[in-house]
């Protein structure tokens, strides 16, 4: 059985990051996600739109997906490799060379980014449409 694992965000889902779940996917027979937690997040000075349960909650409902994790901090990954059994550590190419250092326990691939879709552009349309962006989850 082969094993993947990718790490993000992963709010304000959009087609972009079902793309690269779905590529992820495809590389083996198990895809794990480690989706960073609002407390590593707020360490990387980011804020979610989505609670880190509610992000949890809508990956675990993609078919691609078989396990999500949390992503606690940045020195996580050398573990979660070998915890998991790890194949293949799958980023967008964004992160092109930064994960190198895990090519000793598994293969890496950085798979190219979806064009003209990213969550940034979200939040810049409506901040450009006059919606004001606040962080917040509704309890639906």
């Amino acid at each position: 059985m082969t094993t993947v694992i990718t790490y993000g965000t992963f709010d304000l889902l959009h087609w972009g990051h079902i793309r690269l779940l779905e590529r992820a996917a495809a590389l083996g027979d198990k895809l794990i996600v480690a989706l960073s937690t609002d407390e590593f997040n707020a360490q990387k000075h980011k804020e979610a739109y989505h609670s880190y349960e509610h992000r949890k909650y809508i990956l675990e409902a993609i078919r691609y997906v078989d396990q999500v994790i949390p992503e606690k901090d940045w020195d996580q990954k050398i573990g979660d490799v070998k915890r998991f059994g790890v194949d293949i550590f799958v980023m967008g190419d964004d992160w092109k060379g930064q994960f190198d250092f895990l090519k000793p326990y598994c293969k890496v691939i950085y798979l190219p980014r979806t064009q003209g879709i990213s969550t940034t552009k979200i939040k810049t349309d409506l901040i450009d449409d006059g919606q004001e962006y606040l962080p917040k989850d509704d309890q639906a």
